[in-house]
């Protein structure tokens, strides 16, 4: 075998077969196949697009060029996965509501992607923690608390990590195969039974228009499915942030409320309708009713709040973070509101808007290995159809300086549409799967 037969193969519209793809994804993971070849792979399969067939292979492939977990724990092995969104911190609280209904919850996560937050970000918001977590330590938390959300080791999916990085200097990066088969490589490296996708759609997804958002999602199903993994997903409203803030160390502070103070939200009901479809994927209640009332008791009990701990500590935080995270987490140095200039209806949010406001005061990274600011974001963001008088807060801006807390402001207030009426629509769009 050699690289340009299986690119030529691409090109010409001919399907590679998997014992093609396995030999160029171990290429990829080695360096035997260079950058232009991998770039050349990339746009003939951008252009041309895969078969679902060909799509599964490429999956497995990919998966297959590293490590991939077995597990042997006395429960189910499931997990979750988000396309990314403004305020979207249900990894954070939905591995810890797993754990406490009897499932193992093995995450691999991402950190921030262009105006989207990352989980792993958010969790290093809290003083101490890291997620660089070696696979021993790993399988030990997942085994003794019940979750784990960790970043994935150099030995997972390495095809991935070399083809995502040549896509995103190739202009390939939108291709929903590609997508599909960096996603699914390195979830389905963590060896879970069962997964469920939530996919955002929206003015702040990656995918904003339904019909991209909806096409996705039915490419990750089958794709995951024909890979082995029970899977389904649930389309979800991203016209607005999910959670009442957009910045690492504030999302965590709303995480940290829902999980000692729980009450009704966004979050928690998009949270609890993505657990309730889980448990029953991988076959622990048979009505997804009945999960999400499963679910909601660790919740009210707190033993939700208590895993987290573990999980927390484990990864180096500080012991009892529930107990004391307002004082624990970071805070910016200006803190101040953002006032309407007019009265009406908050009629329309521009989530990606929002986000890259967020990215220019130091809460995202322009380029890669960049630090981040974790105490920078909006908090208390009003939701879509809030009635508001000229000068009543919109939301609170926490800034670095004084500067960049004017220029967020104004990041702010262009995302942000004051009308006579608002249409929030549904919060959970629609289920494929």
């Amino acid at each position: 075998m050699d690289a340009p037969r299986i690119i030529r193969k691409l090109r010409d519209r001919e399907e590679p077969t998997q014992a093609e793809l396995n030999w160029f994804a171990r290429g990829l993971a080695s360096g035997g196949v260079s950058d232009a070849q991998a770039g050349a792979f990339a746009m003939a399969a951008c252009v041309n697009g895969l078969s679902e067939d060909a799509r599964v292979a490429l999956t497995l492939a990919m998966r297959d060029s590293g490590d991939v977990l077995e597990w042997d724990l006395p429960g189910a092995v499931i997990d979750k996965h988000s396309t990314g969104g403004i305020g979207d911190c249900t990894s954070l609280l939905l591995a810890p509501m797993l754990a406490a209904a009897g499932a193992f919850v093995p995450m691999i996560s991402g950190r921030g992607l262009g105006h989207t937050g990352g989980t792993l970000d958010k969790l290093e918001a809290i003083p101490g923690v890291s997620t660089d977590v070696d696979e021993a330590r790993f399988r030990k938390m997942t085994r003794d608390i019940g979750c784990a959300i960790v970043s994935a080791a150099s030995d997972m999916a390495p095809a991935d990590k070399r083809l995502y990085a040549v896509r995103d200097v190739t202009s390939t990066v939108e291709s929903v195969d590609l997508i599909t088969a960096s996603i699914l490589s390195k979830k389905l490296a963590a060896g879970p039974e069962a997964l469920i996708l939530d996919v955002k759609t929206g003015s702040g997804a990656f995918m904003e228009s339904l019909e991209a958002s909806t096409a996705l999602a039915e490419a990750l199903v089958k794709t995951a499915n024909g890979a082995g993994c029970k899977t389904a997903a649930l389309i979800t409203d991203m016209n607005q942030p999910l959670a009442p803030a957009a910045g690492n160390a504030l999302e965590v502070a709303v995480i940290m409320e829902a999980l000692t103070a729980p009450k009704n939200s966004r979050l928690v009901e998009v949270t609890l309708a993505l657990g309730a479809e889980l448990l029953v994927l991988a076959g622990i209640e048979t009505e997804a009713e009945t999960a999400a009332i499963k679910l909601s008791e660790p919740l009210t009990s707190g033993k939700a709040a208590e895993i987290f701990d573990r999980m927390i500590a484990e990864m180096g935080g500080p012991k009892d973070f529930a107990s004391d995270w307002k004082r624990r987490l970071p805070e910016a140095n200006v803190i101040r509101e953002i006032p309407a200039p007019t009265a009406g209806v908050v009629a329309a949010l521009n989530g990606r808007g929002i986000g890259i406001g967020v990215v220019h005061m130091g809460g995202g990274r322009l380029k890669g290995g960049e630090r981040i600011d974790p105490s920078v974001g909006y908090s208390e963001i009003l939701e879509l159809g809030t009635r508001v008088v000229k000068g009543q807060p919109l939301a609170r801006l926490h800034a670095a300086s004084e500067r960049a807390a004017q220029e967020a402001e104004k990041a702010f207030l262009a995302s942000v549409e004051i009308g006579e009426a608002a249409s929030p629509g549904s919060l959970i769009v629609a289920k494929v799967g």
